[in-house]
């Protein structure tokens, strides 16, 4: 008779996938096992603890999603669900998963929507992908209008599915060189997670370089082509004082600054994420 204790089934599964090179093999093990089971992951290790059994369909499913784990699929394509800060994303094929570094970059956003003096200050999300940065300022600054864009149309579909009911959020199919031109001049912040891959730097994680669309990736030869074309429509859309906030990979923030000082930005600075890599760029419109 074979073992069907939870944790025999969760340990073999974390073994299997630590096996085939995933990161963090047991939480996604206790996050797929909680995924069949329709349980949270504190709820799975209490359940490990206990000693629970499953049935054979139970672990038959966490077997075939195990299967498609060990595969690189991303974990939040199998789930469908992807955390952000407070939110709960739907993801899956056709958009880009965000990521907890992501989290922080949003905050210079938000801080700056809070203290903005205008009773319905503006925020701007260029290629907003699942709608992450976007309803984290929705959500978080109840007050302030906030409008997103995006340019996949694949994409468009997760945004607008995970944006649904919230009022203060506008949602558009557009590309972010010509979005929004009725708001030009008001705009208090303007933030980006842009695709800012270098075209030559394949990403080595099969998750990312497999799953991840290529619009969202690549930004040409040395990655900086949408930042170019950010910078200039940010001037157009941010009232004077407006923040623009970008977030890029950890060796650009010398060159992102020199582009938006070019450009005429004020106050043109780059912040570390929690792991102390340059993360975000912010600058001023003077």
């Amino acid at each position: 008779m074979s073992d069907t204790s939870l944790a025999s089934i969760v340990r073999a599964a974390a073994q299997r996938l630590a096996d085939a090179g995933v990161p963090d093999p047991l939480v996604d093990a206790e996050l797929l096992a909680g995924h069949v089971l329709g349980l949270r992951r504190g709820e799975v290790q209490a359940a490990l603890i206990r000693g629970d059994s499953v049935d054979d369909a139970a672990a038959a499913k966490l077997d075939a999603v195990v299967v498609r784990r060990t595969a690189r699929e991303p974990l939040q394509h199998i789930t469908g669900t992807a955390p952000f800060r407070h939110l709960e994303l739907a993801v899956g094929p056709g958009v880009f998963v965000p990521r907890p570094e992501t989290e922080t970059v949003v905050q210079y956003a938000i801080d700056a929507l809070l203290n903005s003096p205008e009773e319905s200050p503006i925020g701007i999300d260029l290629g907003t992908g699942s709608g992450a940065i976007a309803l984290a300022m929705a959500t978080e600054v109840p007050h302030a209008r906030i409008h997103a864009a995006e340019l996949s149309p694949d994409a468009h579909v997760w945004a607008s599915r995970n944006m649904a009911g919230v009022e203060n959020l506008t949602l558009v199919l557009s590309d972010l060189a010509t979005a929004f031109p009725e708001l030009d001049g008001t705009a208090a912040v303007v933030i980006s997670n842009p695709p800012y891959v270098p075209d030559a730097a394949i990403p080595r994680d099969p998750e990312v370089r497999l799953f991840d669309p290529a619009m969202a990736l690549y930004g040409g030869a040395d990655g900086l082509d949408i930042v170019r074309v950010l910078s200039t429509r940010a001037l157009q859309l941010l009232r004077p004082g407006g923040l623009l906030v970008i977030e890029h990979g950890e060796l650009q923030g010398e060159s992102i600054r020199e582009i938006l000082t070019a450009d005429g930005w004020r106050a043109a600075a780059t912040h570390r994420d929690l792991t102390l890599r340059d993360r975000a760029t912010t600058a001023l419109r003077p």
